[in-house]
């Protein structure tokens, strides 16, 4: 029987015994058979087992690779990684990597780059390659035009069934999606999509035209990003076209590009949530002086937000000296409130941004909250009314006022929950009513505006509850 000294054998990965055959098949110096064992694999695939090697060897790989394998598994590393390999490539990959790139993930790639370097790698692109991400540059930053990519089948309202599919074999290649295909009239002007799945079913001889049902979801060149999110959450469709104002036909918007956007715009999110500004890199990869910057500025805001705590406090510091039993339950009444703020704050951010919610809908949200909070501080006020009952009647605790204590308690819990709910709900609406990001009312702001005030609203109702006998 073995003993725990004894080595316990490491069991490899389909992924780690790839990245080893690569790795050997580079040193061995094999390179056609690296390039047929990488044609085993999908792009993605390829991009994830060569993104491990170091950047020598990861330079060597995209060499070795075809023009178009490699950049299909160029379009799927992260932009840091395509940054640093393209440092490790020669000035001819770089080219050919550039040349092959689908329009959108290379708009993404430029618009990373200092304006000089970006101007260099547009000058290793070919002539039409270089216009058309000149392009797309030239489209507003954080618009759908830089999202887009301008490879998509367009077919003619008269052509028939067969020739539709002749075409579509033909100009396939250069597609980004053939899953829809879109139609145009003689003017590029956008007439409607089709489905690839109703043209195969169709009979040979009929007319595109008789397939069509005049509308379809689009977008405009010029919209922000954010619209583009909303659309694809109403369809089911894989791509989306973009048109210009006149309604002329410019390029698609494919999921995948939107799902990239919704993560990030995810991440940002959460970032500022937390108490923080949004990372420009990702979490590792962020320096310390970086971090600082980022996080320490919040942090000084909510902590001079925070000494008004003690403003509050300083205030009731009379009634603090002759109950002192308040302060026991302190932590728990600020508590409360801040945690309510942080909960209602987190759900209308998400759902502003989701599209649930608009500016139009705060008396909802106010009314919705206002039940709520005061549903929520009921419950949590009988529970700390029986805590300080269930005390106070078997061991004498909390003196002898004990019931009005405990009234203090359930009464104050349910004004701050309340309190909580209603400025985490309108904290958030007011942001986007002013222009600002509804996410810099991040749940620890909130939570710290709503403890100063829950200060003030426990012991304004100890005053009163309290007034003649422990005060």
């Amino acid at each position: 029987m073995g003993n725990a000294s004894e080595t316990v054998e490491t069991i490899e990965t389909p992924l780690e015994r790839c990245v080893q055959q690569v790795s050997q098949f580079i040193e061995d110096r094999r390179f056609s058979e690296l390039r047929g064992f990488c044609q085993l694999w999908e792009p993605f695939q390829i991009a994830k087992i060569l993104s491990t090697l170091t950047d020598e060897k990861e330079a060597v790989a995209f060499r070795v690779l075809p023009k178009r394998t490699a950049a299909q598994a160029f379009d799927y590393l992260e932009i840091d990684d395509q940054l640093r390999l393209l440092h490790a490539l020669g000035t001819k990959d770089v080219a050919g990597i550039l040349d092959e790139m689908s329009p959108d993930d290379r708009t993404a790639l430029l618009e990373e780059l200092p304006s000089g370097i970006q101007q260099q790698l547009l000058q290793l692109l070919d002539e039409d390659e270089r216009r058309i991400a000149r392009t797309l540059l030239g489209y507003p930053k954080g618009s759908v035009g830089r999202l887009m990519t301008p490879e998509y089948v367009s077919l003619r309202g008269d052509m028939t069934v067969t020739e539709a599919l002749a075409y579509i074999r033909q100009h396939a290649p250069d597609s980004d999606t053939i899953n829809v295909v879109y139609i145009v009239d003689e003017k590029r002007k956008l007439v409607d999509d089709l489905r690839i799945r109703k043209l195969l079913l169709a009979q040979p001889e009929q007319r595109i035209c008789d397939l069509t049902t005049q509308g379809c979801t689009s977008l405009f060149a010029g919209d922000p990003e954010e619209k583009a999110v909303e659309a694809f959450r109403g369809t089911d469709l894989y791509a989306i076209p973009v048109v210009t104002s006149t309604g002329k036909m410019v390029g698609i918007v494919t999921v995948d590009d939107i799902l990239d956007l919704a993560e990030d715009r995810a991440t940002r999110e959460m970032q500022k949530v937390g108490g923080s500004a949004e990372l420009d890199d990702p979490y590792l990869e962020t320096t310390i002086p970086k971090m600082l910057l980022k996080r320490g500025p919040w942090l000084v805001v909510l902590f001079l937000g925070g000494m008004l705590t003690a403003n509050a406090m300083a205030h009731f510091e009379g009634e603090i000296a002759k109950a002192v039993v308040l302060t026991l339950f302190l932590p728990l009444i600020i508590a409360s409130g801040g945690n309510s703020g942080s909960q209602a704050a987190t759900l209308i951010i998400r759902s502003m941004a989701t599209g649930e919610l608009s500016l139009k809908d705060w008396l909802k949200v106010l009314k919705r909250e206002l039940l709520t909070g005061f549903l929520l501080g009921s419950i949590l006020g009988v529970i700390g009314w029986f805590r300080v009952a269930g005390e106070g009647a078997w061991t004498g605790g909390f003196t002898e006022y004990w019931p009005r204590v405990g009234t203090v308690i359930g009464v104050s819990l349910v004004g701050v929950v309340l309190w909580g709910s209603t400025v985490g709900a309108m904290l958030p609406l007011l942001l986007r009513k002013v222009g600002l990001d509804p996410a810099t009312s991040s749940a620890p702001f909130v939570s710290t505006f709503v403890d100063v005030t829950g200060i003030i609203i426990y012991f304004s109702v100890a005053s009163f509850i309290l007034g003649g006998t422990l005060l």
